[in-house]
């Protein structure tokens, strides 16, 4: 992660999400919520009366996308840069969504987080949605906040999955998304403290390779990997699919 840089929140646009049951005010221009967070809500489990954290939340979807489909969580959406956990916390109150958001960098130690109330071993649930395109492969947008949201270091997805794994409870459930041609550095970055793994391959449609996969991995869990059959977000006249318009219109749960 780098330093935040404030994003410039001069053009903000209000998009609807989950079929309109959730109203978000987003920038124009930079990172903009879109599919993969709505996939990463519908693949995370909850209960009512956990407390659930979401890494690099932005201006909150897929946590709140969360919240709006169960009531009675204690949802914490952590954002690295301040203006849009502002914007966070104005979705979640314009929605009456109760979150807590704090700006704070995922990679901070201990320490920093313990300071804003995420002590070790205090959450049931963290999903995250880490900057995952290749550096090396992957040309840089121009735009500071959206390299930071898009792009990752050598370290990305080691670091926020120690950061996961340090604040979850024993048992507690880690859900990500991520590259599909990442999925072994995933899965390697599992094998430490996360185990009874199960994933998802996304596909634009049938017959195209997958370009991303959810993950659902449980620390200290022993249960064996379960590769699931793969969701094709278009069908053969590429418009949505079936499953995917259920997804994203908040109707069904995946994983």
């Amino acid at each position: 992660m780098t330093d935040p840089a404030q994003s410039d929140l001069s053009d903000i646009t209000e998009d609807m999400f989950l079929g309109g049951q959730l109203r978000l005010r987003q920038p124009r221009r930079g990172h903009r919520a879109g599919h993969d967070a709505i996939l990463l809500a519908a693949a995370t489990p909850v209960k009512a009366g956990q407390r659930i954290v979401e890494f690099g939340a932005g201006i909150g979807a897929a946590g709140l996308s969360v919240a709006r489909r169960v009531a009675g969580i204690d949802l914490v959406l952590v954002e690295i840069d301040p203006a849009l956990a502002a914007l966070a916390r104005a979705n979640a109150d314009a929605n009456g969504l109760k979150a807590q958001v704090v700006s704070l960098d995922v990679t901070a130690s201990a320490d920093v987080f313990a300071a804003s109330d995420l002590s070790p071993d205090s959450a049931d649930v963290v999903l995250m949605n880490p900057p995952f395109n290749d550096a090396g492969r992957h040309r840089s947008s121009p735009d500071p906040a959206r390299q930071r949201a898009h792009v990752a270091g050598a370290d990305t997805l080691d670091t926020w999955t120690h950061a996961a794994r340090r604040v979850l409870k024993s048992g507690g459930v880690l859900t990500l998304i991520w590259r599909a041609d990442g999925l072994a550095q995933v899965l390697a970055v599992l094998d430490r403290g996360f185990g009874s793994i199960r994933i998802l391959p996304v596909h634009p449609h049938r017959e195209a390779p997958a370009i991303r996969v959810l993950v659902r991995a449980v620390k200290g869990g022993r249960a064996p990997l379960v590769l699931h059959p793969g969701l094709a977000l278009q069908d053969e006249s590429e418009e949505a699919s079936a499953e995917a318009q259920a997804i994203l219109g908040g109707k069904v749960t995946l994983l």
